[in-house]
């Protein structure tokens, strides 16, 4: 239904601008997409759609109030330099996705996907957590993975799952905030991403190399200024 809805709402942009250009060049209205501050709304419009789709989140939901402010304070005079707010707003969202990310884990559609009989959900509750900050961090799993918690802040972190025991459906939760992050999976393992992106990505190198029919891992992440590789 949010997947529908989003749909939806970016079908509905692309008329309004189609509608407002025709408009324009039949001399009805003026239009124009490039209105003052109109580049806030690279942020604001995937952020919300984000949102729509994936319910509330710490980067989509930092990411809109930011475009949000860019966009006031091009038609509204304020003694506030919205800029300089843009630094401590960021690291105030890093601060709270850390701590509560660990509570309430956001997952991919896992009521909607369909399992071998006798294969659970996800590994057991014993996860791991790795973090980058200011440094690099290398991580190599030989050993029964069960899911892991990623934070790389103006840093980088590889974890190699290549010779890790994967024997059941697991899931990363992964930020990387003007940072990286490299992420190996062995083959047979399905990646399965839920991304939300702040002028940052992710890169799923394994779609078209995994086997139907595995076990999954579920990447749940946040790039703010950085990007994820999965290889």
């Amino acid at each position: 239904m949010r997947k529908k809805l989003s749909n939806i709402i970016w079908g509905l942009i692309f008329i309004i601008i189609g509608v407002g250009y025709a408009g324009d060049a039949m001399h009805l209205w003026r239009f124009s997409l490039f209105f003052r501050g109109w580049w806030t709304l690279i942020i604001i419009i995937p952020c919300l759609v984000s949102i729509i789709q994936s319910g509330f989140n710490i980067g989509s939901v930092t990411g809109l109030i930011i475009g949000i402010m860019l966009l006031a304070a091009q038609y509204v005079s304020f003694d506030i330099n919205f800029w300089k707010l843009i630094v401590p707003t960021i690291f105030i969202a890093i601060g709270l996705k850390i701590i509560f990310q660990g509570l309430r884990r956001k997952t991919i559609n896992i009521e909607s996907e369909v399992y071998v009989e006798g294969q659970p959900n996800y590994g057991s509750a014993e996860r791991k957590s790795y973090s980058a900050v200011f440094s690099s961090n290398n991580i190599k799993v030989a050993e029964h993975f069960t899911g892991a918690d990623l934070n790389a802040i103006f840093g980088g972190i590889a974890l190699d799952l290549r010779d890790a025991v994967i024997d059941s459906n697991v899931e990363i939760t992964a930020t990387a905030v003007f940072g990286g992050i490299d992420i190996y999976v062995p083959r047979g393992v399905q990646v399965k991403v839920n991304n939300v992106p702040i002028f940052g990505g992710v890169t799923n190198k394994t779609v078209n190399g995994q086997e139907s029919g595995g076990y999954i891992i579920y990447l749940n992440s946040t790039t703010m200024f950085g990007g994820i590789d999965i290889k």
